[in-house]
């Protein structure tokens, strides 16, 4: 087995990696070349310190490595399904983080048990819990304020809703006590980030989200966050669970 830069292969082939090396997730993945390319300018990938895996000059695995500054982020580590349990995922993420950052972040779903396990054997320790949730019922009525678009200045977020990760076309909208950040894409609307007070303000923001669209959808919240509660109140749906895990060295 030989490993080598991602920066080695055009978007086709990496994207065509990854969805080979996710088939059978406990989600299903599938990507292109051009969401490949979002994915890699909003969250910083860096394809010259991500990984490639080859056996016979084969791709048969893949890890991508985020970095800003001295912080990174694992955005995704896959293997094919005829190589896996072999060691391939282990000698990836041994070789990634050879070349990564001090710190780095990852979250895996609490489902995948052997993806834990390889973490915590590399020295990655538990922070906190982080849940998926979407909002399709009928909400009541309410009304927010629109402002300038402009972060919400938090600290501590997921990798994915950072300020560095927001997307370009994203709105700002507030009601007493709230504000959050969403993008509308056709039916479906997006949280990217998100602040309450408590659960009423929380119940009433995303009411005023949902209001936007036919779905609301939110990644990667923090289980004790008033909007957990205020989703959950609204009749959304828990769809996911990850632990997000930290390496410092």
């Amino acid at each position: 087995m030989k490993i080598v830069p991602a920066a080695t292969f055009d978007l086709e082939r990496l994207a065509a990696l990854f969805n080979a090396g996710y088939e059978g997730y406990f989600v299903p993945l599938q990507i292109d070349a051009a969401a490949l390319g979002s994915m890699i300018g909003l969250w910083d990938i860096d394809l010259t310190r991500s990984r490639v895996a080859l056996r016979d000059e084969k791709p048969i695995g893949i890890v991508n490595l985020g970095v800003r500054g001295d912080e990174g982020w694992i955005g995704g580590l896959g293997v094919v399904p005829a190589e896996r349990r072999h060691g391939v995922g282990r000698a990836l993420m041994e070789a990634v983080l050879a070349d990564a950052p001090r710190r780095v972040t990852l979250e895996v779903l609490e489902q995948n048990e052997p993806a834990i396990r390889l973490y915590e054997q590399l020295g990655f320790v538990r922070t906190r819990v982080l849940e998926i949730w979407s909002l399709a019922a009928e909400v009541p009525a309410a009304a927010a304020r629109s402002t300038d678009a402009r972060p919400l200045g938090q600290e501590g977020l997921p990798w994915q809703r950072t300020d560095e990760s927001l997307p370009g076309d994203y709105e700002r909208v507030e009601v007493d006590g709230a504000a959050a950040l969403i993008r509308v894409n056709g039916p479906r609307v997006g949280i990217a980030q998100f602040e309450a007070r408590d659960e009423d303000a929380a119940a009433e923001l995303l009411s005023v989200a949902r209001a936007r669209g036919e779905s609301l959808h939110f990644m990667n919240v923090p289980e004790t966050d008033p909007a957990s509660a205020a989703f959950r109140r609204l009749g959304g749906s828990l769809d996911l669970r990850q632990f997000e895990y930290e390496l410092r060295r």
